[in-house]
This record gives structure tokens, C-alpha cells and sequence, in this order.
């Protein structure tokens, strides 16, 4: 197992993660490495090891969700369901740990026009996609923010240009930090995502960390050793209230192999004091 890179991580500071933990597929896959009977528990280590505060997640269908809330702990909590019509199949849960977080409410929505219509599509992409919105207390700290997870797009550049807009138009009707994880299938700062940055509306943590436990590892290397350099197609952004500590993108397997054809990002960071 890759060592932990943010271990005992405690108030005021909050150990985040994103986390595409791919899709199981029914038939059989290739390399041997996807199957989900292999790599299941080569994610409960690993998530086990590591318990961020926050987990955003992507591609989990209900029975890995469950694992993976399982696999956290029993302190855990999750939000968030399918993205299909009767609200099945894959989605975007939001874990996040009932010893240090208060959920205060929750929504999900598609990322269309029609946002409040569950398997809506419509800007480009054929296959729903959707956003999980949380407002949390940071019960240490007292202090309240927003908790945003989603995975844009992976065939169309013009859905991922809608879903960047979507979510800065998000960010400025906010009046509370707010963090954001996600896939987001294109290079973080690639110019169909820049609609997330204008303004300043919001930040890559891994930009403005102070601290890198980690080289810029490309986050999706589908079970083979990992590239410097490669894309960065998972994140963390924030807004520029949000103190941002430390971030780390670790390479290793688990055992013999890694959990995703992912690699977790994971950020520290301090939510201000409410105001």
C-alpha cells in the first residue's frame, strides 16, 4: 500500500478527496486488474488507510457506493444517488464523516437545462451527467461551506465548456466557501475548463498549496505505472477564501495493483471562520 500522505489530519484543518473509483462492469473486462472482484478490496484498504473528511466520488454504481461508505468506517455518511431516470446506475456520492461534519441539506442535480429532471441530458452529452450539492458544518470550527462533486463529460468538449460555465455561475450565487471535486475528463487548466477560473470565482488547490506531498502525477493511468506530466484530469478547486495546506496525488499500488484506473487527489485545507 502507498504510504499516507495526510495522516491525523485535525481541526481546524479538513482532509479532502477526489476519487474516480471506476464503474464495475458485469461482463469481463480487460486488463485483469478492472475487475471489480480484485479491486474492491484492494479500495477498502486504501480507503481504509486514508478516511478523508470528504469524499467526493464518481462512476460508483449503489453497490460499490455502499462499499465504499463501508470500507470508510461507520462514522461515515453518504448523499447522492444514480444518474439515470429512476435514479440508478453510476453516480457522484458525497462521503464525508459524521464525527466532524453536519450535513444541513443536500440537492442533486443534472447538468442540462432541465436540472431538476432525473437521466436529463442536453448540452452535448448523450449520457447524464449530474453534480451532488451539500452544505456541511464544520462542527470543530463551527464554520459552514459548500460541498460540490461531479464529473463532467468525457466525449464532448462542448458539454465540459457548459459544465465549467454552470459551475462558476454556481460559485457566484454562493455566499459561503465552497469546494468542488470532480473528474472533469480535460486537463485542469485547459482552456474549455477556464469558464471555472474566470473571475476568480475559484481556485486549483493544487496551484496555490503551499505544500506538495506529491509531483503532478497524471491522475488517470488505467492500472499502469503513473506519468509526470500526464493529464490532470481529476481536482479540488476551491473558492479563494478557503485556505489551501498541503496536496498530494500518491502514485503506488495497493498491493499489487491500484484500486481505479484513477489515481486519488487529496488537498488539506481551512474553511474560514463564518463571518
Amino acid at each position: 500500500m502507498g504510504a499516507v500522505l495526510f495522516p491525523n489530519v485535525e481541526a481546524p484543518d479538513l482532509h479532502v478527496m477526489s476519487f474516480n473509483v471506476r464503474r464495475r462492469f458485469e461482463r469481463l473486462t480487460w486488463p485483469p486488474e478492472d475487475r471489480w472482484g480484485l479491486r474492491k478490496e484492494r479500495l477498502r484498504v486504501f480507503l481504509g488507510a486514508n478516511t478523508p473528511h470528504l469524499l467526493g466520488s464518481q462512476e460508483a454504481r449503489p453497490d460499490q457506493a455502499r462499499w465504499v461508505q463501508q470500507s470508510l468506517g461507520t462514522s461515515y455518511g453518504r448523499i447522492g444517488h444514480g444518474r439515470g431516470r429512476d435514479r440508478d446506475g453510476e453516480g457522484t456520492p458525497i462521503f464525508y464523516d459524521r464525527d466532524r461534519l453536519e450535513l444541513l441539506d443536500w440537492t442533486q442535480v443534472a447538468l442540462s437545462d432541465t436540472p431538476d429532471v432525473d437521466g436529463s441530458t442536453g448540452w452535448g452529452n448523450t449520457i447524464p451527467r449530474i453534480a451532488v450539492i451539500a452544505r456541511f458544518l464544520d462542527t470543530a470550527t463551527s464554520a459552514p461551506f459548500v460541498f460540490v462533486n461531479s464529473h463532467f463529460d468525457a466525449f464532448s468538449r462542448k458539454a465540459r465548456r457548459r459544465s465549467a460555465q454552470w459551475l462558476a455561475d454556481l460559485v457566484a450565487a454562493q455566499d459561503l466557501p465552497l469546494l468542488f471535486t470532480a473528474d472533469v475528463n480535460a486537463p485542469v487548466r485547459s482552456e474549455e475548463l477556464a469558464a471555472m477560473f474566470a473571475d476568480g470565482g475559484l481556485i486549483d488547490t493544487w496551484s496555490y498549496a503551499p505544500v506538495r506531498r506529491t509531483a503532478e502525477w497524471g491522475t488517470f493511468n488505467n492500472y499502469r505505472k503513473p506519468r509526470i506530466g500526464a493529464r490532470r484530469i481529476d481536482t479540488i478547486l476551491a473558492t479563494p477564501d478557503v485556505g489551501v495546506r498541503g496536496v498530494g496525488i500518491d502514485p503506488r499500488p495497493t498491493g499489487t495493483s491500484w484500486p481505479s484506473d484513477h489515481l486519488p487527489v487529496q488537498a488539506v485545507v481551512r474553511i474560514p471562520a463564518a463571518r
